[in-house]
């Protein structure tokens, strides 16, 4: 029998099958995708992130990236603020389809046994339903097959089908915010920093990427707005600040649609069941720190697992539920803020007035969004 079994093999998936591999444990890792797969994501590592996959030994996989320095973060009524890093943090700007790609190839060279194609469509439940054993998967050919395992992580996203089957996560009726984004050529005036441009009911995320492309993804949870079948080049034409940047752009990239983007869950797993990644609660993206969070967290999980192997169960899933929130509570809290406030129309004009006038105070922000303190 297979140690450990993971739905997803996204960063969360595939740095917990990682590190379950690297310690000797026998681990299985499918995803409904075939790599290398375009994913929507703001494809930037910000210095927190990159600092675990540094301890990890996993920094090569961010080669060939650009270096990001911080983010300029802009609001209307000319309200602009350059915000970079301390030291010598940096980020690091790279696509999801590479990135993903690299993470998996290192997975698999740690002994992970990788299938991709193949959907992890249910849990699989003990007799009398209070366990997780295993999970009902559908290959590529269509056929059902039942893996069991002695511990089943998900971390199959943000729209985790193992999760909701359980009852561990659901959508929330407030906030519910859609993304939109694409990939660009010619877009002008790229730098060294990622951009935040915070207008009235949304904003739109620009950030740089390697070969001359840029990363535009505007989020909004305007429901006229979301009528709009054009909404993402609708946004960038109508806004003075950016329209010129992007007169001689093109789309290389469908626009990927992502909605709606909270999850909240109730737990971080049940008997037999941990929870990775998007999988295990998902906030607004606006701060750019969901790559930390699944690297983190897929480590959180898999590290449960190791002791779930050594020890028995004994309540793992509550002891990684008092893991992430002891490792990421402050954060999450932050965020919930920015979000709240990107939603009111009088608080963003307030934080812009607040910002022109306290610009160092919203410096200090951005190094907590990158999660600079923890390098």
């Amino acid at each position: 029998m297979t140690d450990v079994i993971i739905a997803g093999a996204g960063p969360a998936g595939t740095i917990a099958a990682l590190v379950l591999a690297q310690a000797g444990v026998r681990v299985t890792l499918f995803d409904r995708a075939s790599f290398p797969r375009h994913k929507l994501c703001g494809d930037t590592v910000n210095p927190g992130a990159r600092a675990v996959l540094r301890r990890l030994g996993l920094d090569h996989v961010t080669a060939g990236g650009l270096s990001v320095k911080g983010m300029v973060v802009s609001g209307e009524r000319g309200v602009r603020v350059i915000g970079a890093y301390e030291g010598e943090c940096s980020g690091v700007a790279i696509s999801r389809r590479v990135l993903d790609e690299r993470l998996l190839t290192a997975a698999a060279a740690a002994g992970v046994e990788v299938q991709q194609g193949v959907l992890a469509q249910a849990p699989l439940r003990s007799d009398d339903g209070r366990a997780v054993t295993g999970l009902e998967i559908v290959g590529p050919s269509g056929r059902v097959d039942r893996q069991t395992a002695r511990v089943t992580i998900a971390a199959d996203g943000r729209s985790s089908r193992i999760a909701r089957a359980t009852d561990l996560s659901a959508t929330p009726r407030w906030p519910r915010r859609w993304a939109f984004g694409a990939i660009f050529s010619g877009v002008n005036g790229l730098s060294a920093f990622g951009e935040m441009h915070v207008r009235d009911r949304r904003y739109l995320g620009i950030a740089p990427l390697p070969g001359g492309y840029a990363n535009g993804c505007v989020v909004t949870g305007d429901r006229a707005a979301l009528r709009d079948p054009d909404l993402l080049m609708t946004t960038i034409r109508d806004d003075a600040e950016i329209a010129g940047r992007f007169a001689r752009a093109r789309r290389v990239s469908d626009v990927a649609v992502l909605g709606p983007l909270a999850v909240d869950v109730r737990a971080a797993g049940m008997p037999g069941l941990l929870l990775a990644g998007d999988a295990a609660g998902f906030i607004d993206p606006m701060t750019g720190d969901g790559l930390r969070f699944a690297f983190r967290g897929g480590e959180l999980a898999a590290l449960e697992a190791l002791r779930v192997l050594d020890g028995g169960w004994r309540d793992a899933h509550l002891r990684l539920d008092v893991a992430r929130r002891s490792e990421f509570a402050a954060k999450w809290r932050f965020n919930r803020a920015l979000r709240a406030l990107a939603a009111s129309p009088a608080a963003v004009r307030a934080a812009g007035v607040s910002a022109a006038l306290l610009p160092p105070l919203l410096r200090r922000v951005i190094q907590y969004a990158g999660d600079v303190h923890l390098t």
